[in-house]
């Protein structure tokens, strides 16, 4: 579903006139406010589980005696799953930054093959940034599993449908809309409450549909 429709889809619960022209910010003031509440439903929602529609891979290869990469595209708000060394076949473990900076300014660091990776801030436009250790002596493939969340939508002359839901879009719809009741008070006798408690079994159901994807990441395990 595009976040046009969706905007539609609250509108007609509400019993509002619908939008039909290309810019949604353009339309009426009202639909721009179910436009920004179903962008805070969204990240609402996307920030829930974590969602097999929203994973991706990054690969990084690395240079020699460069131990710092940014993550291209993903941003600041990404869950990273695991990191795998491709050309060795081996798993990259995780390690705190402060062994990092053990390893990198209390020591003289070693070079090799990355077996360990760390996370160091955002770039200037806002994508996280990795290390490796040790410090990569070449090239070697580095792929990176993550949950990528998404942006806010927006419905442009260009793109009239303002982008498509990766996850399921029904929850992200009901949360919206209780939302909008909330907003306005009351909506023909449906109070925010109850809105708001569909909208959270509506969640509770996708996550359980999309968790048979993968279900030994609801198992916890002593390490």
């Amino acid at each position: 579903m595009t976040y046009k429709e969706a905007i539609n889809q609250v509108l007609s619960r509400l019993r509002e006139p619908l939008v039909s022209v290309s810019s949604i910010a353009t339309s009426t003031p009202y639909s721009a406010l179910i436009g920004i509440l179903l962008n805070d439903a969204k990240s609402e929602i996307e920030a829930a589980w974590n969602w097999s529609g929203l994973r991706k891979t990054i690969t990084v290869t690395t240079i020699a005696d460069t131990f710092g990469y940014e993550l291209n595209g993903t941003g600041n708000s990404s869950t990273f799953l695991s990191v795998i060394n491709d050309t060795t076949n081996s798993d990259i473990k995780y390690a705190t930054a402060n062994q990092f900076n053990s390893w990198y300014l209390k020591n003289t660091p070693a070079s090799g093959s990355p077996t360990y990776y760390s996370f160091n801030g955002v770039s200037a436009d806002g994508d996280t940034q990795i290390e490796f250790y040790p410090k990569p002596t070449g090239a070697e493939t580095i792929r990176i599993n993550y949950i990528a969340r998404e942006v806010d939508f927006t419905s442009t002359d260009t793109d009239i449908e303002g982008g498509t839901y990766s996850i399921p879009a029904r929850p992200i719809i009901l949360l919206a809309y209780a939302k909008a009741v909330e907003e306005r008070g009351e909506d023909g006798g449906v109070g925010a409450g109850p809105a708001f408690a569909i909208a959270s079994r509506s969640l509770s159901d996708a996550i359980q549909l999309d968790a048979q994807k993968h279900p030994e990441e609801t198992i916890w395990e002593a390490v």
